[in-house]
């Protein structure tokens, strides 16, 4: 089968193909098959009629079906669970900065903030984390958490047990979820179901002196509705490696504070996705050709 790799430079996909026995052509129209490389200032172009499969390298992938690029007439597959482990240790990194201060300390110039730290630090060990959304960054938060001696609970679309976490409730009780844990980890994929569903009700449910992580996509969270949350401290403080809108504006109530922290969409990084995401998409590849269902096949009837 005959596989474009672009726009960008992804050695180790290029060469995790060749090794599965692909054919690796210079451009989209010689191609039946598409791997999209993630490069800052690239569209996702038109696809000529004969391309069957479209891999993404994304695990978010709300924009392309919001531009109507993805549709059920060929096969496409994402970055889902690719990422998981970076995400969450970046997810992790977000919330042990909030409990220990570091934001306060970052924007300090002298010792004096030592007895607010002293008075206000607190730890992991014994909370309890809800994790909204049950895939694969969910599933590597959980596997951290354990050694900081926190419990999961993950919040899923069918609520079913899973291994890995501690418990497990249905997007139905997320009310219940949140009133009952110390911190929540937001990691949805973004969908029409899932676009702002964090707002007023939700931060009213947490519990106060909880803090908000969200490593999914900015617009699962209501930013106005976290600010005014910020305002009146219902809740502690948050953890955003993601925002709505993004790029953050300059000047936006959320910058500054030292309940806080922002990051770019760095949890994981572009420098990495090629590395990551090569041996999924050999194995795409492999299933694709054999007729198979792939690791990451999107679903196109759900969105993700």
């Amino acid at each position: 089968m005959r596989i474009f790799v672009g726009f960008g430079d992804y050695p180790h996909t290029v060469a995790a193909l060749r090794a599965a026995g692909a054919t690796l052509v210079s451009s989209i129209g010689e191609a039946e098959g598409f791997v999209f490389t993630q490069t800052p200032g690239t569209d996702f172009p038109a696809l000529p009629p004969h391309i069957r499969w479209v891999q993404l390298p994304s695990a978010g992938i709300n924009d392309y079906f919001a531009d109507g690029h993805i549709t059920p007439d060929r096969r496409w597959s994402n970055a889902s669970g690719v990422y998981g482990r970076q995400v969450a240790e970046a997810a992790i990194a977000l919330l042990l900065g909030l409990l220990h201060k570091h934001p306060t300390m970052v924007r300090a110039d002298s010792w004096s903030p030592r007895a607010h730290l002293d008075a206000s630090t607190s730890w992991l060990d014994g909370t309890t984390v809800a994790i909204i959304g049950g895939g694969g960054i969910g599933r590597e938060l959980a596997t951290m958490l354990r050694p900081f001696g926190a419990r999961s609970l993950a919040v899923t679309r069918s609520g079913e047990p899973h291994e890995l976490f501690d418990a497990t409730l249905s997007i139905s009780e997320l009310h219940s979820a949140l009133r009952t844990s110390d911190h929540v980890v937001v990691t949805v994929p973004l969908t029409d179901a899932t676009r702002r569903l964090f707002s007023d009700a939700e931060f009213d449910a947490m519990k106060p002196g909880a803090h908000l992580i969200n490593v999914a996509r900015g617009e699962v969270v209501d930013t106005d509705a976290l600010v005014r949350a910020l305002n009146a401290s219902s809740i502690s403080g948050a953890g955003l490696d993601v925002t709505d809108p993004e790029p953050l504006p300059d000047g936006h109530p959320l910058w500054g504070r030292d309940n806080v922290i922002i990051t770019p969409h760095t949890a994981n990084t572009l420098a990495s996705m090629d590395e990551l995401l090569a041996p999924v998409v050999a194995e795409n590849y492999r299933r694709f050709i054999a007729g198979e269902r792939m690791l990451t096949e999107v679903d196109v009837a759900k969105g993700y």
